[in-house]
């Protein structure tokens, strides 16, 4: 399992939320281009950045963003915003090693169904896709967190598979941006009825001893660590070990 390092960022400030909220907001005192270089200069290969104004519908943040992913030379696994398939098209042409989403393809029955059959020359897109599952008490959320979906968790995952889309992102809301632990049954859950996605877990991580739980389940591809790593109770450090360790295995 390998750990990925994350970035939200929110009015071009790196920031956390508190089980989504936009309300409960905790401002980092660093610059995005710094924390991109900090993850760099020790050894990581891979960062997680999340557009919070583009996952409700603000794009000002995105000129922005997206100057300073071309620039960057680590695999970026970018979200928030991608409402339309022009746009994952010019996130991947442009060099972005993943793109996540949520809203689009939950709410456009047709989304996912045209990206899932889009190739150009070697690249097929949805090798490239990340299906983002944000979940509170078994319901998917969307926009941001802030909308419900009718549709069944396991049924969503189902659908996504048989249109080829294979990676998929869980957050545990419920554990979001509170450093109390990582949702360990909601993921052997899905696990259990899926064995063949490529989870990667995210939300609530805490410390070295929640990425061994994580691991212990022994089927999950990565996690995404963010607050536990602003807040100190996970060092850059440790997690270049960590990935050093996993790599070795691999």
């Amino acid at each position: 399992m390998y750990i990925i390092p994350a970035i939200d960022v929110l009015d071009k400030k790196v920031v956390r939320l508190r089980e989504g909220s936009y309300s409960d907001v905790t401002v980092y005192d660093i610059s995005l281009e710094e924390q991109i270089e900090r993850y760099r200069a020790n050894g990581t290969d891979l960062v997680h950045i999340i557009d919070l104004n583009g996952a409700k519908g603000d794009f000002s943040n995105q000129s922005y963003l997206f100057d300073i992913v071309q620039r960057t030379d680590m695999k970026v696994q970018y979200g928030g915003g991608v409402r339309s398939i022009e746009k994952v098209k010019e996130l991947i042409d442009a060099g972005v090693y993943r793109v996540i989403v949520g809203t689009q393809a939950i709410t456009n029955p047709s989304f996912l169904e045209e990206l899932s059959v889009l190739n150009e020359g070697r690249i097929k897109y949805a090798d490239h896709i990340v299906i983002a599952i944000d979940v509170l008490d078994e319901v998917i959320k969307y926009s941001g967190w802030l909308e419900s979906s009718p549709i069944k968790l396991v049924e969503y995952i189902d659908k996504c598979l048989a249109m080829g889309f294979y990676r998929f992102l869980c957050t545990d809301i419920s554990k979001d941006g509170k450093l109390g632990g990582a949702g360990v049954e909601l993921y052997k859950k899905l696990l259990d009825h899926s064995p063949i996605i490529k989870l990667i877990g995210s939300g609530g991580i805490s410390s070295m001893e929640d990425i061994e739980a994580l691991n212990d389940l022994g089927r999950i591809e990565s996690c995404v660590v963010g607050k536990a790593i602003y807040e100190n109770k996970i060092s850059i450090e440790e997690i270049k070990a960590w990935n050093l360790k996993s790599l070795i295995k691999f």
